[in-house]
């Protein structure tokens, strides 16, 4: 079991994710609510392949996993986690896109047992659907430490479904589940007859005589889900409908003429679209209501949030809920640096150690002394510079951030930020867009998808590179360790610096969200509801596996992947001569007008510039530059490395300007690309790529006039 996994885009999950199912492997589709513990199961079901957190909007994607033993033979589809079927952003859209579309075999949804009445919405919408359903009631655990009982039994007869109880983190009720799932699969597992979601007499009416007219042309999955939709107006299903089955409604004058003739009688009974919405979502919530009466879901204690809701007033209360943020950031930021130069130190001493084996056991084989001085001093050694330098901080600070989204901490970060970004016309979402670019940008870009609005989702796409990701954290904590620490300052004011360097990305990102609106996007600002996850016990094995696995060897692997060729480049442009003077000087000397202009100088310029591909390798180049021999030199600190910038007339006002820059140039490529793929627009593209670095490029060179008047 748990073999395979694979990300498969929105357009692959409307039409051809089938093509990513294992041969002979039964479809079951995984439906529910953001933050129900639905790729928890989903990992448990495949192994470790999908990243989980405490917080929604994390899947938006589909995810396709298999599962195999001797009777069964499962190809599990982790959908985006979604409130409704009636779909208004795309992770609602490629849900329901693959219940209608993708004709899954089966589909479970998985429900929170602390809030089994909410969840019930999806199941119904679902059941309308699919001709094979199972339910799955997740956080058993979570749902008794709080004094919440569901009847399982009861909730199946009451659904007509079979239902199956599941602590999935612990591995609970998972056997029964996989049993559940083969009997109803092949049939053998029926429940009683299924509940209806009744609706006022008119829409009934309404909806009878519309399906009946479908009927009579076509049998689709379920003509009366169809038949809602077009009552409702819904021209995206519409339209995937044509596509999909060849249906098109304008081809059909009798259909159409009895669409138009229901929608007169359900207007003279003044009910509009809006009003049709309205009923259809009110039917939804009085039939959970009914199904998880007081004997269905008992509650030992009818207070049994109060502890949360204390929590909750203090952190993400107006004053005291970005103070705390913003001490949690300065606390993480500080044990990062001041736990991090050791290591890096230890690191690069062996490092040091074993280059040096290497380069003197390579000459004894007879191998060109030039050829070995460009494998081990100059691809080698920024590969083993990157490693000690990176891998310690991001060792400490990436466990202890998951940490905090394992905790549920991370949406209320969005809530404290969701006033700034209204204020700004942008939409709430992109403040968890935002924590996602902590991690990858390029994740959090991907992430925008939660948006529902494309302004928005393009107002976040292009201000995502504001907030610094895992391949710019190494860099600043450097920079602000060598210039900072080793100045007398304590590592808890170094930490203090780069929670205002954070600040200053997120000040930014404000700022240029209201341009934007106000200039190439404008529009007023979108609401939406926001879930708040209960406050959970982190999973400290889980956080560490996860953080290592998911973020920290990920992101050094990428950087290595990138400093390899770099480290050849860059060796190359440093001996490679022309009258006496290396191509690496000319270049650097082209750029130096222009770089001392933004408080840099034109070997800094280079190195971001040549950091393109990945934002991890831009203090190798620089430094490798500055040696003059495509070399590192062999420093045992982050100290010493100071006194090779010094040397090469970096100030105070250089390292705030490279911090500075650092936070505010280009994204990466893979960020860029990532923007392509998202937008499907070059032109869109290059404004995410122009946008922060003409602001990196105006705050250096007022930043650096500023410290000429001082």
């Amino acid at each position: 079991m748990g073999l395979t996994v694979q990300s498969v885009g929105i357009k692959a999950a409307e039409a051809d994710i089938k093509e990513k199912i294992p041969k002979g492997a039964k479809v079951i589709a995984l439906a529910g609510n953001p933050n129900v513990g639905k790729s928890t199961l989903f990992n448990k079901l495949t192994g470790l392949k999908q990243h989980t957190g405490n917080w929604p909007g994390k899947t938006v994607t589909n995810a396709v996993g298999e599962y195999k033993n001797k009777e069964n033979h499962f190809a599990f589809v982790d959908i985006p986690g979604t409130y409704s079927l009636i779909a208004h952003s795309a992770e609602e859209e490629v849900a329901r896109d693959f219940l209608v579309f993708g004709e899954p075999d089966l589909a479970v949804v998985v429900c929170d047992a602390t809030c089994l009445e909410r969840n019930l919405n999806l199941v119904l919408q679902v059941s309308e659907i699919c001709p094979k359903v199972v339910v799955c009631v997740n956080l058993l655990d979570e749902a008794a430490k709080k004094g919440i009982f569901v009847d399982l039994e009861l909730l199946s007869k009451n659904l007509g479904l079979p239902v199956v109880g599941t602590s999935a983190q612990k591995g609970a009720g998972l056997d029964n589940l996989i049993e559940v799932i083969s009997k109803t699969e092949s049939g053998d597992f029926l429940a009683s007859k299924r509940v209806k979601v009744d609706y006022p007499e008119v829409m009934e009416k309404a909806i009878s005589e519309l399906e009946a007219k479908l009927n009579s042309i076509s049998s689709f999955f379920n003509n009366r889900w169809i038949a809602i939709r077009l009552l409702e107006n819904d021209i995206a299903f519409i339209t995937k409908l044509e596509s999909h089955f060849g249906f098109c409604l304008k081809e059909n004058p009798e259909l159409l003429k009895t669409l138009e003739k229901v929608k007169k009688e359900l207007l003279e009974a003044k009910i509009d679209e809006s009003a049709f919405k309205k009923y259809l979502v009110s039917g939804l919530v009085l039939t959970a209501e009914a199904i998880c009466d007081e004997k269905t879901v008992k509650f030992k204690n009818s207070d049994y949030k109060r502890r949360d809701l204390k929590i909750d007033k203090f952190v993400t209360g107006r004053v005291t809920g970005p103070i705390c943020m913003l001490m949690l950031l300065a606390v993480i930021f500080w044990i990062t640096i001041s736990a991090a130069n050791y290591p890096s130190a230890l690191l690069w001493e062996f490092f040091s150690f074993l280059e040096a084996k290497l380069f003197e056991f390579s000459v004894s084989l007879g191998i060109p002394t030039v050829l070995a001085d460009m494998l081990f001093h100059g691809v080698l050694r920024v590969l083993l510079w990157v490693v000690s330098v990176m891998l310690p901080p991001m060792a400490i600070f990436f466990p202890m951030f998951t940490l905090l989204e394992d905790f549920g901490y991370l949406p209320r970060i969005a809530f404290n930020l969701d006033r700034g970004f209204k204020g700004c016309s942008a939409c709430g979402k992109q403040a968890l867009t935002m924590c996602m670019g902590f991690g990858c940008n390029a994740a959090g870009i991907t992430g925008c998808r939660i948006i529902d609005s494309r302004r928005e989702r393009l107002i976040a796409i292009i201000t995502n590179s504001f907030v610094p990701c895992n391949g710019r954290f190494p860099t600043l904590i450097a920079i602000i360790t060598m210039f900072f620490i080793s100045s007398g300052a304590s590592g808890f004011v170094s930490a203090l610096i780069l929670t205002a360097v954070i600040l200053l990305g997120i000040g930014t990102t404000f700022l240029v969200s209201k341009i934007l609106a106000l200039t190439l996007l404008k529009g007023a600002p979108s609401s939406f509801t926001l879930e708040l996850p209960p406050y959970r016990k982190p999973q400290i094995g889980s956080v560490i596996v996860r953080s290592i696995f998911d973020r920290t060897v990920f992101v050094l692997l990428r950087a290595m992947s990138v400093a390899a060729p770099a480290g050849l480049v860059i060796w190359l442009l440093a001996n490679l001569k022309i009258n006496d003077l290396s191509l690496l000087s000319y270049i650097s000397e082209f750029l130096d007008p222009f770089g001392r202009a933004i408080g840099m100088d034109g070997v800094i310029l280079l190195g971001f510039i040549l950091g393109f591909p990945a934002n991890e390798i831009v203090i190798p180049i620089i430094i490798m530059a500055y040696v003059g021999g495509g070399t590192l030199t062999e420093y045992s600190s982050l100290f010493e490395l100071k006194n090779l910038l010094i040397s090469n007339g970096w100030t105070v006002t250089t390292a705030i300007c490279v911090i500075v820059f650092s936070l505010m140039h280009w994204p990466c490529s893979t960020t860029v690309l990532t923007a392509k793929k998202e937008t499907g627009s070059l032109y869109w593209s290059f404004i995410t790529f122009i946008t922060p670095t003409i602001c990196g490029i105006l705050l250096c060179f007022i930043i650096n006039n500023l410290s000429k008047l001082f």
